[in-house]
């Protein structure tokens, strides 16, 4: 494994980060295709032994249980202080006043909660889940401030938003000397590049780590374009992401397969290490639903893709529409 800085922080994270939206009660969130408590602590515990000491939850991930399981496994089976466990604030908790969104009354509750079911006294990273745009970003950037300096976060980031947003929010922490964000995790993999036209430049010139999700477009970079998976058929979020431009992403998806035979590895490899070679990106967030998810994603680490490859791999390409946050 290998491990790196977050950003411009001292904090060392390793350079795959387990995503755990898939672990949870079906029963509880809008995902069905969810792990439960059973099924999903192999993987955390695999993904700790491959040395992957980066974790990536949120509150609303089936209703809090995700943070429950992770935090459960996290602390039988981990040394808090050399893990890195991150969570998210944004999402409907309660469908009540004050049950979503980023108002310091949402935040200083849900900080609290997530804690709670994380069985930890801090988070590494606390991050907004999306922007809110019914809170002024100088109440959620103090509030934020406020948790860090209250010793409950180690650090703050963001997710998935426009640039000018982004730009706001540091911004406006600057102005006021509250604390800044370090990381943006955005949407980014060979069928969704966008990132490339403004998010990623700002977050290199400003030293801001890159921790991107769905680095396989939800399982589509590393399977025929006409096969299907338990999760794809169910995962109603996800087929709202990759609908509007189809014949161009199958070109992707088929140079993926065509890079992926020549080298005898499996495709989660080479779309992987492409998007490792992105610049500022620190840690893909990958999804694991079978245990050779994770040690494709840690081999994908020696892979080193040659100028001719990359070109290939990214000439299909065609502008896609924002998705994944409006």
């Amino acid at each position: 494994m290998e491990y790196v800085k977050l950003g411009n922080t001292g904090m060392d994270v390793s350079r795959i980060a387990l995503g755990c939206m898939s672990y949870g009660d079906p029963k509880s969130g809008v995902h069905t295709w969810t792990l439960n408590e059973e099924q999903s602590r192999p993987f955390i515990k695999k993904a700790l032994e491959l040395g992957i000491n980066f974790f990536d939850t949120a509150n609303i991930y089936q209703g809090g249980t995700s943070e429950e399981i992770v935090g459960r496994a996290l602390k039988e089976y981990a040394n808090r202080d050399e893990i890195v466990i991150a969570t998210k604030v944004h999402g409907t908790m309660r469908k009540r006043p004050n049950g979503s969104g980023l108002s310091r009354k949402a935040i200083m509750t849900e900080i609290d909660h997530s804690l709670r079911r994380l069985k930890t006294d801090y988070v590494d990273l606390y991050q907004i889940h999306r922007w809110d745009y019914n809170t002024p970003i100088e109440e959620t950037m103090e509030a934020l401030h406020d948790v860090v300096k209250a010793g409950k976060a180690r650090y703050i980031g963001a997710s998935s938003m426009y640039t000018w947003q982004f730009q706001k929010a540091l911004y406006t922490a600057e102005r006021h000397g509250w604390t800044r964000f370090v990381s943006m995790q955005n949407h980014l993999n060979l069928l969704y590049r966008e990132e490339e036209r403004e998010m990623l430049p700002f977050c290199r010139e400003e030293k801001i780590g890159a921790i991107p999700w769905s680095p396989l477009a939800r399982g589509r970079l590393t399977r025929d374009w006409e096969e299907t998976s338990t999760r794809s058929e169910r995962d109603e979020f996800g087929k709202t992401l990759y609908t509007a431009t189809v014949e161009a992403d199958r070109k992707v998806v088929e140079a993926v397969k065509e890079i992926a035979e020549k080298r005898e590895v499996p495709r989660a490899q080479i779309a992987l290490a492409w998007i490792l070679q992105k610049q500022p990106v620190t840690a893909p967030i990958i999804g694991a639903t079978k245990l050779h998810h994770l040690t494709d994603a840690v081999a994908a680490l020696e892979i080193k893709l040659m100028p001719e490859e990359i070109q290939k791999l990214e000439e299909p390409y065609i502008p896609h529409p924002v998705a994944g946050f409006k």
